[in-house]
């Protein structure tokens, strides 16, 4: 049975996909509108990038995502808030370097801001 929890879950899950397929196809105008304008991410490596910064590098190729294959995304929300969580193998070449296909943690937490979900902070967490 669909509740409105279980929809505005769907939905959720809906925006990753599509903020991981802006991000994947370097599709920078539609990733500008999934991520707030303080977005922060906290990289595998420990390096805080904000909005300008994440997407600047990806609009250069700084930052080049080859393939971004989510698996089951767990979703929490309450009101104006969500989080994500999932596991995901990803290739990208960061700054000139390969990095062959490896295993991530995800994290995101979500705002509502009018009327559509926006990504605020992500972390991915490398699995060794």
């Amino acid at each position: 049975m669909s509740t409105p929890a279980n929809l505005e879950a769907e939905r959720i899950r809906s925006v990753e996909r599509s903020r991981l397929k802006a991000l994947v196809d370097a599709d920078i105008q539609a990733a500008d509108s999934l991520h707030s304008s303080d977005f922060q991410l906290v990289t595998p490596i420990g390096a805080l990038l904000n909005k300008e910064q994440y997407l600047g590098a990806i609009a250069t190729g700084q930052i080049s995502y080859k393939s971004w294959e989510p698996g089951p995304i767990d979703v929490r929300h309450s009101g104006r808030f969500a989080t994500v969580r999932y596991r995901a193998d990803l290739e990208v070449i960061f700054g000139g370097h390969h990095v062959a296909q490896t295993g991530y943690w995800h994290t995101d937490t979500y705002e509502l801001n009018d009327g559509e979900w926006q990504a605020v902070w992500s972390q991915a967490t490398a699995i060794q």
